[in-house]
């Protein structure tokens, strides 16, 4: 048996497999039919009833590409998780953890907040130093900044954040990388309290030791949060890391 007909057979393993094709679109979107497909190794048509299926009820949105044509001169459709499928995803107490911050807030002012967003950061820095190797204290981080930036987005990827990097002007002056998170575990505490993002940005920034900046944020509307690392020794300046090695090729 195919695993397409597999997936079809009873309705909870239908479920499971919408839940799959819901993680695919966060982990890899924007994504299209075919490329979930060919992933999942499911026929077109399941996934793109899955797809329709998760669409209904709010959980994925369709966009179209400018640019991109899939055929006969139709915008190719791209998907992406919705807010309300990043809440069904998302397993945190929200309301608990806003009505906790609110309070410490009203207590124990902005500093009150901003402590405990660095201490959650923390938490974060000291999972990602037992997935990096060279994540640590007073030692230069090994390779390119190209290469610690995915590095780390595996080790993100690992976490729970859904993580990629992506060249972007390559073989330019101002080559860089992007980071994108399809996920964030704190979404709607980061919508109120952007103390957290800006806490996660100073680990990112910590251990690429460059300067790192914030495009869009799911906290923010985005459909991802996105930092742009610049890997061209031109257009990074450092923040107190090691000298910039001209031999290193920038992100190659």
């Amino acid at each position: 048996m195919t695993v397409a007909a597999a997936a079809e057979t009873t309705p909870s393993e239908d479920g499971r497999t919408r839940q799959r094709v819901l993680g695919y679109v966060l982990d890899q979107g924007p994504v299209s039919a075919s490329a979930l497909a060919k992933t999942m190794d499911l026929t077109a048509a399941a996934v793109r009833r899955h797809l329709d299926a998760l669409e209904a009820d709010g959980l994925i949105e369709v966009r179209a590409l400018t640019g991109q044509k899939a055929g006969r001169g139709r915008p190719a459709r791209q998907y992406t998780v919705t807010p309300e499928g990043h809440s069904q995803i998302s397993h945190t107490y929200d309301e608990l953890a806003l009505d906790l911050l609110t309070f410490m807030r009203e207590t124990g002012g902005e500093e009150a907040v901003g402590s405990f967003a660095r201490s959650h950061a923390d938490k974060l820095r000291e999972r990602l130093r037992r997935r990096l190797e060279d994540f640590r204290p007073g030692e230069a981080p090994r390779g390119t900044v190209a290469e610690r930036s995915r590095r780390l987005a595996r080790a993100l990827a690992a976490e729970g954040f859904a993580a990629s990097s992506t060249p972007v002007a390559a073989g330019t002056p101002l080559e860089a990388l992007q980071l994108c998170q399809g996920h964030c575990p704190i979404q709607h505490v980061a919508e109120r309290f952007p103390e957290f993002c800006e806490a996660e940005l100073e680990v990112i920034s910590e251990y690429l030791a460059v300067d790192v900046r914030r495009l869009s944020t799911l906290a923010g509307g985005g459909h991802v949060c996105t930092t742009h690392i610049p890997t061209s020794a031109l257009a990074r300046p450092l923040l107190g890391g090691p000298a910039p090695d001209h031999n290193q090729g920038g992100s190659r």
